[in-house]
């Protein structure tokens, strides 16, 4: 494949040309012609065998192709265009693997390849030319997309550019194009977004189009990232933390109630800081009220649910370039108000975990379990020490391993306990069942008591995947939160530059139901207080132990 070099004459072509409207067209249709050629654009690079292989400069060809895009008028001066591009690509041979293999068990909620019959877009032949595209779409392996060991996407060879942080018009679209169809063809999750992904792309050309600075373009790369409403999917670059600020207070903080309440510290700041303790609500920052602050950033706080949203709140709210600022405070229905000294983010790290024991029995014979401490190694041995006690309480909020010798003792017999869609490269857009995953009975090692795991928000990823293999025992109670929605390894997709991740593969229970955006089952619903907060409670906890107490020996 060619080596980009420069662009100049594009540029310098394009430099006016979005504020320079032809005649008789509106700003809106030049919007959805660029929309149309993203996608003509990412359809012909996964789907064309002669593009597919690599044989083309396809970012190159973009950037060509956009000032005849911009000024075509009309359906059929559009289809003209995109017509001969196609026919310069090369004759299509006849696939003969590429018919529907019926013994595969496909997953098609993302694969949305309508826009190809729009007849308000495109002419009939174009269409018709796109859909003997998809029929004969490439088969081999992908110059621009590959999978990894556990069969989620790896992007390859895309070209590099060098001014990337701020990069011109064209360029920014070339940015904005390459993410979409990433996220078109290979986000497992596409279908469960907020807003749907072609109405993204309408909303968002403008924006990359018009943003004036490096910051701006940052933040627009940032916003997009966020509409895959997927908790893994966050950006971060310099020019984002310098626009909301390097330095932080030192706590940590979640919506409780509706109000942002202080639920901990971390471990270098103590036990408060600056006058600041656990259960204090902050009402205003600097005179903004914070939760005003936090509808107005929402565009930018990524989150499956709420609740995921919730704890990602942070550097969006509490972040700041000053080295102190004032707080507007309510401790116990009191107001009062206090300047509070700021660290920079890396001067402070994790919260100390409050547990000390990997597990215990208590003295009502309830075991416990702090999978944030547990060891592979430890399993074995624990399991039989606890064998005897009447209840099990396991925590599974920030998990360490995957426990699969515990979970294997909550069975006696064969469970399914997930089932994974993985991408189809042979057909972009379309995943695959895999078989459902088995959690298998260690003979003679069953535990028969009562367990509760006890998830939250901070329950996320492989945490999820690791609370549903042990709810596939058959005593077993959930009590928590919704926790972060955010299953399956993740893939990393690109801007110019830039590589964001998101979730990779589709993780669901065995009867379908999905874990992404809704978080894994839960059966007794616990929610902490600002009361429980202030009074140093784990209200999850108690809740647990309620159970347990309850259960019969």
């Amino acid at each position: 494949m060619k080596k980009i070099n420069c662009f100049l004459i594009v540029c310098i072509f394009n430099l006016f040309s979005f504020a320079q409207v032809h005649p008789g067209q509106t700003n809106d249709k030049r919007i959805e012609n660029l929309a149309s050629l993203s996608k003509v654009w990412g359809f012909l690079k996964y789907y064309h065998p002669n593009v597919a292989k690599g044989n083309y400069n396809w970012d190159e060809q973009l950037l060509n192709l956009i000032p005849q895009i911009e000024k075509a008028e009309g359906k059929e001066a559009l289809s003209k265009i995109y017509l001969q591009w196609i026919a310069g690509l090369g004759d299509l041979k006849q696939c003969k693997s590429c018919k529907i293999d019926l013994k595969e068990k496909y997953f098609d909620n993302n694969l949305n390849l309508s826009w190809i019959d729009d007849a308000n877009t495109f002419t009939a032949e174009l269409s018709q030319k796109l859909r003997y595209i998809e029929s004969n779409r490439f088969q081999g392996k992908n110059f621009y997309v590959t999978k990894t060991s556990v069969d989620n996407i790896q992007i390859t060879n895309e070209p590099k550019y060098t001014d990337f942080e701020f990069p011109e018009r064209n360029l920014r679209l070339l940015s904005l194009f390459r993410y979409w169809n990433i996220v078109e063809y290979f986000f497992p999750y596409k279908y469960q977004t907020d807003q749907n992904w072609n109405a993204v792309l309408l909303e968002m050309i403008p924006k990359f189009l018009n943003a004036e600075s490096a910051t701006a373009y940052h933040l627009v790369m940032l916003e997009t990232v966020i509409k895959l409403d997927d908790t893994h999917a966050n950006f971060y670059t310099n020019h984002i933390g310098n626009f909301f600020g390097t330095k932080s207070l030192p706590i940590f903080f979640n919506l409780v109630e509706n109000q942002i309440t202080i639920t901990g510290f971390p471990y270098r700041a103590g036990t408060e800081w600056d006058g600041l303790k656990t259960g204090d609500i902050i009402e205003e920052i600097d005179n903004n009220n914070v939760l005003k602050t936090l509808s107005e950033r929402k565009k930018y706080i990524h989150g499956s649910n709420q609740n995921a949203k919730a704890r990602n709140y942070d550097y969006l709210v509490l972040s700041s370039s000053t080295d102190s600022v004032n707080l507007k405070l309510s401790r116990n229905d009191q107001v009062f108000y206090k300047k509070v000294k700021l660290l920079e983010g890396n001067k402070f790290i994790g919260k100390i975990n409050v547990n000390t024991k990997k597990y215990y029995i208590d003295e009502n014979n309830i075991g416990y379990i702090d999978l944030a401490l547990l060891e592979i190694k430890d399993q074995d041995e624990m399991m039989q020490k606890l064998n005897s006690a009447k209840a099990i309480m396991i925590d599974v909020r920030n998990p360490n391993l995957a426990p699969f010798r515990i979970a294997s003792r909550l069975i006696t017999k064969d469970k399914e306990y997930a089932k994974i869609v993985k991408p189809d490269l042979s057909y972009p857009g379309k995943f695959i069942w895999e078989k459902p995953l088995i959690n298998t009975p260690i003979k003679n090692e069953f535990y028969a008591g009562k367990v509760v795991l006890i998830v939250n928000q901070q329950t996320q990823s492989s945490s999820e995947f690791r609370t549903m293999l042990l709810q596939s025992g058959d005593n077993v109670t959930t009590v928590g939160n919704q926790t972060a929605g955010a299953d399956g390894d993740v893939s990393k997709a690109e801007f110019i530059g830039y590589k964001p991740v998101m979730s990779g593969l589709g993780v669901f229970y065995p009867d379908g139901t999905p874990t992404q955006r809704t978080g894994v089952k839960v059966d007794i619903a616990v929610y902490p207080t600002i009361k429980g907060i202030q009074e140093g409670k784990d209200e999850l906890m108690e809740a647990a132990k309620n159970i347990c107490w309850k259960t019969k020996s």
